[in-house]
C-alpha cells in the first residue's frame, strides 16, 4: 500500500510542551479524534483517546500535558502518558497506552503518513 501524507499544521503552531494540534482520522472507516504535541525537539501524535476507557484526553482543547509539562494527562481520570511514545506511566491507564500515528516534520510543516 502507498503512502501519502496530509498537512496537520505549521511547525511554529507547536510550541515545546505547549498546546497540542487537534485533527480528524478515519479509522475502522469511522472519523476519530487525534493530537499532535510537541516534546524533546520532535512532534508526536496519537489518538485522542484515553488508555482506560476510550474518551478524549484533553482538559481543555489542545490541552494534553499536566501541570508538570512533562507527560500528557488524561483530564477525566488523571492517567499519564509519556509524551514521546505513549507509554503509561501512571494513573488508572493500567498498563495501556495510547495508540500512536505516524507523523513527519518537514519544511516548517507538520504532516500525518495515511496509508492508502
Amino acid at each position: 500500500m502507498a503512502e501519502r501524507e496530509r498537512l496537520i499544521c505549521v511547525s511554529t503552531a507547536l510550541a515545546e510542551r505547549g498546546s497540542g494540534i487537534r485533527f480528524e482520522v478515519k479509522r475502522n472507516g469511522r472519523p476519530q479524534s487525534a493530537f499532535v504535541v510537541r516534546f524533546d525537539g520532535r512532534v508526536h501524535a496519537f489518538l485522542n483517546q484515553c488508555g482506560h476507557v476510550p474518551v478524549e484526553l484533553d482538559w481543555r482543547e489542545g490541552e494534553f500535558f499536566d501541570d508538570s509539562r512533562l507527560y500528557l494527562i488524561c483530564a477525566t481520570h488523571g492517567a499519564l502518558y509519556h509524551p514521546a511514545s505513549g507509554a503509561c506511566v501512571g494513573g488508572r491507564c493500567a498498563g495501556r497506552g495510547l495508540i500512536s500515528l505516524p507523523v513527519v516534520e518537514r519544511d516548517g510543516h507538520v504532516y500525518l503518513m495515511e496509508t492508502q
